[in-house]
């Protein structure tokens, strides 16, 4: 960790064994350290984070954890024997998917099975209608999570998303007020570099730098949400 950042710890949740298990502020280290983080993490991932540690981020809502520590338990054991992470990520994810049918999200959202989930059950309230034809929506991130993409995380749209409807940004509801207008920004942006042709990754990291400069610089941020649609 950086000499100068100020320890990210809130609460210790628990522990498991050797490995203490804390919830983290992820504001502070998407701004000051690394803005990849997300919603968890362990060492073989984040070198960053110490080898008998795993950190949650803090969630609006922390009716997630259970999931997000089973996953990083798995994780962290498999990589801790050498397994690369993107093979470790997949067994992490099935056991984590297992854990989300037990909870009886899919059951809720499916009709027990008997029907296609629909876009429309996750969102929470419009946020914002845009001039250019945009909705921005407040959606249940652990809905999504559960029934359409595990690894969704902050926000996305419909040129990364294919079940997010055409024309709408998502913003994930755990992400904590404050900290929703720079994921906002990043997804706008990003998602009119794709339109323009760009492809995602070379997006994703123009819209991960802007981002950055303006946790750094928060008297722009209202300027560049204006230069990508929000008015």
């Amino acid at each position: 960790m950086h000499n100068n950042m100020k320890p990210p710890y809130l609460s210790q949740i628990e522990k498991r064994g050797n490995l203490k298990i804390w919830e983290v502020d992820g504001t502070y280290i998407r701004t000051h350290l690394d803005e990849e983080f997300t919603n968890y993490g362990q060492h073989y991932r984040f070198k960053y984070i110490p080898e008998d540690e795993l950190w949650l981020d803090r969630e609006a809502n922390r009716d997630e954890q259970p999931f997000f520590i089973d996953h990083l338990l798995m994780e962290h054991r498999l990589m801790a024997k050498g397994m690369s992470y993107d093979r470790a990520i997949v067994e992490a994810d099935r056991a984590e998917r297992r854990e989300r049918r037990r909870a009886g999200d899919i059951a809720r959202a499916t009709q027990n099975g008997r029907k296609l989930p629909q876009a429309e059950k996750a969102h929470k309230r419009l946020w914002k209608s845009l001039e250019n034809g945009i909705n921005i929506w407040i959606v249940n991130g652990r809905l999504v999570r559960s029934i359409f993409d595990i690894d969704f995380t902050e926000g996305g749209h419909d040129y990364v998303y294919e079940f997010v409807p055409e024309n709408e940004v998502w913003i994930d509801d755990d992400i904590e007020e404050d900290e929703r207008p720079y994921v906002l920004l990043h997804e706008l942006h990003e998602r009119n570099l794709m339109a323009q042709g760009l492809p995602y990754n070379q997006a994703h990291a123009a819209s991960s730098r802007l981002e950055y400069h303006c946790r750094h610089h928060p008297d722009e941020l209202h300027e560049k949400l204006a230069l990508d649609g929000w008015a």
